[in-house]
């Protein structure tokens, strides 16, 4: 009888922390006034006029960050008529905004790029890699999904075509009220964002 306790008590713990974990994986988003590499500045109140806003997180001169790009473009054009806000920010120390601007001329970035001075935004998100995205209810501030836009990217690895599209797939879960399975999304594929 001992046995069966301990071994219950054990199942609870593992339980109880996978909760744990699975919450602190999908942190809130704390309010900000981050500046965009074209001079605006943006706050989570601006994006409360979307139902949900998606952030991407970019790095200047990181190659899965740049190959993303046409597949964030890619979603945010088939679901501009669904209320939903897309921008970009920069958390790593040592792209300023010029650095930014000029990769956002060079690329062809389409979206704002905020500049996440002091790495705030990073911290109280959790980011680890470029090319990672999160849905956000502004309202709530509440992270409905983190990860990656899809399967096509990986480590030395490009595939023609993705035949996952997680982030789609989380957009349409979440428009109809439901809430997206965490368990089944890998870690997003980018380079390293260092947090001091």
């Amino acid at each position: 009888m001992k046995l069966l306790s301990k071994l219950l008590i054990s199942v609870t713990v593992v339980f109880a922390s996978a909760a744990v974990l699975a919450d602190d994986w999908l942190r809130s988003i704390p309010d900000f006034e981050l500046t965009d590499h074209l001079g605006n500045t943006h706050t989570l109140k601006d994006y409360e006029k979307y139902d949900y806003a998606v952030f991407y997180v970019q790095g200047v001169g990181c190659p899965i960050a740049r190959i993303a790009l046409p597949n964030y473009r890619e979603v945010r054009d088939e679901y501009a008529d669904k209320n939903i806000g897309f921008t970009m920010f920069n958390s790593n120390i040592q792209d300023a905004i010029p650095r930014i601007a000029k990769e956002a001329e060079e690329f062809g970035i389409d979206f704002p790029i905020m500049k996440d001075e002091g790495q705030a935004l990073a911290k109280a998100l959790g980011v680890e890699r470029t090319a990672e995205v999160f849905v956000v209810d502004p309202r709530t501030k509440e992270v409905l999904y983190r990860g990656p836009i899809n399967d096509q990217l990986g480590y030395e690895t490009q595939r023609n075509f993705a035949s996952e599209h997680y982030l789609k797939d989380a957009l349409n879960t979440i428009m109809a009220g439901g809430v997206v399975d965490m368990d089944g999304i890998p870690d997003s594929k980018g380079c390293l964002v260092a947090i001091f």
